[in-house]
């Protein structure tokens, strides 16, 4: 999983070879706090198929306006640099669910 920010957003995301999967974050929410070991034995499992990055919202309000994240977490799929047929995912979302949603997006 990497860190991702306004200064390296357009790099990493917006032109990845690969679909990347964004988690947007804050260090004061629990359910953030629960859902990122998921994310990180997800991003273990799809190594070199799908990224897993986190953006934290509160050191990132411009990227969070833009994608019109309400609340957190919300995990939006980017592929060829536009938000994938996913959209947005809010809230704390299963393993199994993860491996559902990016086997799709792989099999399209």
């Amino acid at each position: 999983m990497i860190e991702v920010n306004v200064d390296n957003f357009q790099e990493i995301v917006l032109n990845s070879k690969i679909p990347v999967l964004v988690d947007f974050w804050a260090s004061w929410c629990n359910p953030c706090k629960a859902l990122m070991p998921i994310l990180e034995n997800v991003s273990k499992k799809y190594e070199g198929k799908v990224l897993i990055a986190k953006l934290n919202v509160d050191d990132n309000p411009s990227i969070t306006r833009k994608y019109a994240i309400r609340g957190v977490p919300t995990v939006i799929t980017f592929v060829d640099g536009k938000i994938s047929s996913l959209g947005a995912v809010p809230g704390l979302v299963t393993e199994e669910k993860w491996d559902e949603m990016i086997s799709s997006l792989l099999n399209t």
